[in-house]
């Protein structure tokens, strides 16, 4: 349903995403992860129109989002809960918007019971909303159309506990009867509770991509050495197969103590030594970005953004 392929951006001289391709089928949530200033954002905005790309395609349903005839229709977009009009209420909001998507006015109501604003809080104004009730009544507007397809940055910020399980099971409910979402987050925990397809990026580059189980259970040992030429040959010596891990390590096809063996038998010397179990989405995050949230020198900054979705 969604597909993006070979997507390169460039802001002037600095490059935000650089050959990003991925796709998202129906009835699946997946996660899009990355630290700040990975590309999320950029590849977000270029899959719905608000950013033209240097080269590559984003589809949505096989045409471009600019193409689809009432687009609002077919994918609900939450990029920023913030883009509301403060002065008006939670319902005028949303009636406007059905007005634009010619949608029956019933459906507001039906939104607003579904996202936790029905009654007193959809005659508040939008400037004396939490953020937290912001991002709700973002997702009542990208759901009022009753699309298919559901892009979403950053969801859950503002939510509290109780909003985040309640988001996840909206999420969960939404790709179990058929549609699609692509989630961008960095509540690690909460993407792993409700994705099935995972998508990470750094420095503007898809580092890993797969199902949830592909990418986070894992058999065999992880080992490191100091020489990873030497245990290499060490292993393959020893008659155990090998296969390319996370962050330069080696994933050995044999128990720890049969790997350790190994390595001592050709005085490797190994720095991690431990059962490949598959240590979670935070591991797996950690591995393939850095610790790091400092955005990489190419990131581009927000008003060049805007300035561009003026144009």
């Amino acid at each position: 349903m969604i597909a993006i392929e070979h997507l390169t951006k460039r802001y002037g001289t600095q490059l935000a995403v650089s050959d990003v391709s991925f796709g998202c089928e129906p009835g699946t949530v997946t996660g899009f992860l990355g630290p700040n200033g990975a590309g999320k954002s950029t590849t977000l905005r270029s899959l719905c129109g608000l950013a033209t790309p240097t080269s590559g395609t984003t589809a949505i349903g096989g045409r471009a989002y600019r193409d689809l005839p009432n687009a609002g229709r077919q994918v609900g977009v939450l990029l920023d809960a913030g883009a509301q009009h403060a002065g008006r209420t939670g319902r005028e909001a949303l009636l406007l918007s059905a007005m634009v998507l010619g949608v029956d006015r019933r459906r507001v109501d039906e939104v607003l019971e579904l996202v936790g604003l029905a009654g007193s809080p959809a005659g508040k104004r939008v400037g004396k909303y939490s953020l937290g009730m912001r991002q709700r009544l973002g997702l009542a507007t990208a759901l009022l159309g009753d699309p298919e397809v559901l892009v979403l940055d950053e969801p859950a910020n503002g939510l509290d506990p109780e909003g985040i399980f309640w988001m996840r099971g909206l999420l969960r409910g939404f790709a179990d009867r058929g549609g699609t979402v692509l989630l961008s987050s960095h509540l690690l925990h909460e993407v792993e509770a409700v994705a099935d397809q995972l998508v990470v990026i750094a420095g503007g580059r898809v580092v890993a991509r797969g199902s949830k189980a592909q990418l986070l259970t894992s058999t065999g040992t992880v080992v490191r050495a100091t020489d990873p030429a030497a245990l290499q040959s060490a292993l393959t010596a020893a008659g155990i197969g090998v296969a390319p891990g996370l962050a330069g390590a080696l994933v050995a096809d044999a128990e720890p103590e049969a790997v350790g063996r190994a390595a001592a038998a050709e005085a490797v010397v190994l720095v991690e030594l431990r059962p490949a179990d598959g240590g979670g989405l935070e591991e797996l995050f950690r591995s393939l970005t850095g610790s790091s949230d400092t955005p990489p020198a190419g990131t581009v900054p927000a008003a060049q953004q805007v300035q561009e979705a003026r144009a």
